[in-house]
């Protein structure tokens, strides 16, 4: 039964494989296979010549099916099923998510495509460039050849911006300085679009607010020369006259209860507030009048100033009170060239509740889900506040490997009090379009590790959010308090102590009394940058305030605070990760992680819960999750594998690189490369070979694999299956084991290949 099984699997694997695309397509039609355009050499360098074809490639419409190594997938699952247009089954989803319709020759426009490259050719200054298209058969296929010769490119001879003495053509003049249109540079429509553009975005910095980049007009003459054109910049005649004005802020209107349904300006009783440069109307006295003087950037008399009226605009978006947010300027019927400004700002709901159920997994290979109930009250004290409370529940299990039937069940809660400001003794401002945050928080955690122990955590913490900008965040928790103790510590547990001392580290009673700063940088949201870096700095301090006044000195005395040592040391960590884009569908994803913690003063060692790990489903994926070190120690052996320990450190380093490619649709696939280790600071008689060395690079673990990724667009399944290259642990000479590889090898396959199954990308 297993051979038939086996034979099916292989006729219907060389169905799809075999499939052309081809044996539905009517008599008379041929199937399109793509395009193929040759740029003649000339006088162009090649990068130039290579640019223009890997753009050309871009616009020429339509694309033809998808393929994989000659088949089309997608057009054998559209003729798989003929007629399903009113089934919304799962026939109608094969046809139309998974397949394509057959793209054919007659969809082919070969005049409008030819019209499309001499356009853009000439945009980039070939102007006395000429193309050629003709196609091929070859049996039911069609392919279209396309053959550009570009000719001389034209270059700028001469920039000319206006002259005359009106305040516009003066402001113009003073930006041409640093205009993106060089003299001796190619003629380019897509550059003389951006100036047009810098222009007008400068000009609205400098209070010209009715002006608009259409009311430009850049001329071209290429008659001056051989080769070479003159711009000449000019300000259209026939702009309105409000466009060639500057213009100052005047009156500031705040409407922070507009309702959308009912016109809240129309309503004939309303209070007025006036506070510093603004005038607040509401009825219900919603706001606080401060909260706009610390959200609101402009100031009666100010030049208006694009930069500062959308910095306003989402600074009062962050400030997560508003639903909708509208903004409005007019002319002072009393003042010229003034404007009156008004904010209309409709409210959130003040209090909601929500519940929530998620599926997650973490490092160490555990799945589970966990249900979420959170309550918030928004403007809690009419100051734009938000109060939240939560509460949650969970469980995590691991279906197969050394930690199966040693389940997780958590339950906690959290409340915090958010204020959109600084609160300080001290003067603290932000003027960036993000509204700084101050955070109070107290939260529980009691987590049950079923077998082994449970532990009770308690933390606090106050402190201060704020971003410059979009790509950098700060993040300064001035005071953080955690205290853990543990209970129920099983007797299998402590039977494992004894084999493994640095166990008992994980239940013994921890409190941790200091402060912690992270600082985030990334560009990762600009999609359209060929790279991409992310960057997390942490630094965390415990104790050292409280050792100075309680003259901690010795580890082997430690000071008590409410009958429990408190922690005392410094932590720093480091995250950088590239990302390069190849193509749209292909990129290359690189981290380093760098870390070191130093216990000193009360503490001998790092508290359990700030040490470093490293292996897992997000970390080296070919290694168990806190199985590698640290350094050439090997925990496995130490505990006969009943359960997994958690070899921990004070030095961490680790690195990753994946590719990342489109397979197919929802589809993707990956091929990396993991390698790192933890290290000790110093000697430890329980764990020869743990401590950090000049020998450090000779005890990486490297680990490699490939997965695939399913991205439903709200969730990403990943699954990956990784194997050891060298193992740190093994005598110096034998820590390779590439010539170990044998996939056929079921015992080698079972100690070495680890399959990981989580949510999201490791990095």
């Amino acid at each position: 039964m297993k051979i038939n099984n086996y034979i099916s699997l292989l006729f219907i694997g060389a169905l799809f494989l075999g499939c052309s695309g081809t044996s539905k397509i009517p008599d008379g039609h041929l199937l399109y296979v793509g395009s193929d355009i040759k740029i003649e050499k000339g006088n162009e360098s090649k990068k130039t010549r290579r640019q223009i074809k890997s753009a050309l490639d871009d616009i020429i419409r339509p694309k033809p099916n998808k393929s994989i190594l000659g088949m089309r997938p997608g057009i054998f699952f559209y003729n798989l099923f003929d007629k399903v247009e009113k089934d919304k089954g799962f026939k109608h989803w094969v046809k139309y998510r998974l397949g394509e319709a057959p793209v054919l020759m007659s969809d082919v426009d070969l005049d409008y495509n030819k019209k499309v490259i001499q356009n853009y050719v000439e945009n980039k200054g070939f102007f006395n460039a000429n193309s050629k298209v003709d196609s091929t058969r070859k049996g039911k296929k069609a392919e279209v050849d396309y053959a550009v010769k570009l000719g001389n490119q034209y270059k700028i001879k001469s920039i000319v911006f206006p002259k005359d003495s009106i305040l516009l053509s003066k402001e113009i003049n003073l930006l041409k300085d640093k205009s993106l249109l060089k003299i001796g540079k190619a003629y380019n429509l897509e550059v003389i679009k951006t100036e047009r553009s810098r222009i007008d975005t400068k000009l609205k910095e400098r209070g010209f607010y009715y002006f608009n980049e259409d009311y430009l007009l850049i001329q071209v003459d290429s008659t001056v020369a051989n080769h070479e054109v003159d711009l000449l910049l000019k300000i259209k005649n026939d702009i309105p006259t409000k466009a060639k004005n500057q213009y100052k802020i005047n009156n500031i209107f705040v409407y922070p209860n507009f309702n959308l349904k009912k016109d809240a300006i129309s309503s004939q009783f309303m209070d007025t507030i006036t506070y510093e440069d603004f005038t607040i109307i509401d009825n219900k006295t919603t706001f606080k009048p401060f909260v706009f003087d610390k959200t609101l950037l402009f100031n009666k008399g100010d030049l208006y100033n694009r930069t500062t009226h959308n910095l306003s605009l989402n600074r009062l978006i962050t400030l997560g009170t508003f639903k909708f947010v509208k903004n409005e300027f007019k002319v002072n019927n009393s003042f010229k060239n003034q404007l009156d400004t008004y904010y209309y700002l409709t409210p959130l709901p003040k209090k909601s509740i929500q519940v929530e159920a998620l599926a997650k997994t973490n490092s160490a290979n555990y799945s589970g889900t966990e249900l979420n109930i959170n309550w918030s009250n928004r403007n809690t004290f009419k100051g734009a506040e938000l109060l939240k409370i939560a509460a949650f529940a969970g469980l995590e299990v691991q279906v197969s490997g050394q930690n199966n039937g040693f389940d997780v069940y958590r339950f906690g809660g959290e409340s915090s009090l958010t204020w959109p400001r600084f609160i300080s003794p001290f003067k603290m401002s932000s003027g960036s379009a993000f509204v700084p945050n101050t955070r109070a928080a107290l939260s529980f955690e009691y987590q049950l590790r079923t077998k082994l122990y449970s532990l009770k955590t308690l933390n606090s913490s106050f402190g201060y959010i704020w971003k410059e900008n979009e790509r950098k965040e700060h993040n300064l928790n001035v005071l953080n308090i955690a205290y853990t103790s543990s209970s129920n510590v099983s007797d299998l547990y402590k039977s494992q102590i004894a084999e493994n001392p640095s166990l008992q580290k994980v239940i013994d009673k921890q409190l941790i009394f200091g402060t912690n700063y992270s600082y985030t940088y990334t560009n990762t949201m600009l999609q359209n940058k060929k790279n991409n870096i992310y960057f997390r700095g942490d630094i965390d301090l415990s104790g050292n305030s409280i050792g100075l006044l309680l003259g901690a000195n010795d580890s082997n005395k430690p000071k008590t605070l409410f009958g429990v040592p408190f922690s005392q040391y410094s932590k720093l960590e480091m995250e950088f990760r590239h990302y390069h884009k190849f193509s749209g569908d292909t990129k290359l994803a690189s981290r380093i992680i760098l870390g070191a913690g130093l216990p000193y003063g009360n503490s001998s060692e790092l508290p359990y819960i700030k040490q470093f790990f490293i292996g897992g489903t997000s970390s080296i994926r070919a290694f168990k999750a806190r199985s590698i070190g640290p350094g050439t120690f090997n925990g496995n052996d130490t505990t006969n594998n009943s359960f997994l320990p958690d070899q921990s450190g004070d030095l961490k380093l680790e690195l990753s690189t994946e590719l990342r490619t489109k397979i197919y649709k929802l589809v993707k696939g990956a091929v990396f490369v993991d390698a790192g280790n933890i290290w000790l600071l110093n000697k430890s008689a329980e764990k020869p070979g743990a401590e950090f060395s000049g020998q450090f690079l000779n005890e990486l673990a490297v680990g490699t694999g490939v997965g695939l990724r399913f991205d439903f667009n709200f969730l990403v399944l990943r699954t990956d299956v990784a194997f050891p290259l060298r193992k740190p642990y093994l005598p110096k000479g034998n820590r390779w084991v590439i010539d170990a590889i044998n996939f056929g090898d079921r015992t080698w396959r079972n100690e070495n290949l680890i399959f990981n199954l989580a949510i999201g990308y490791p990095f």
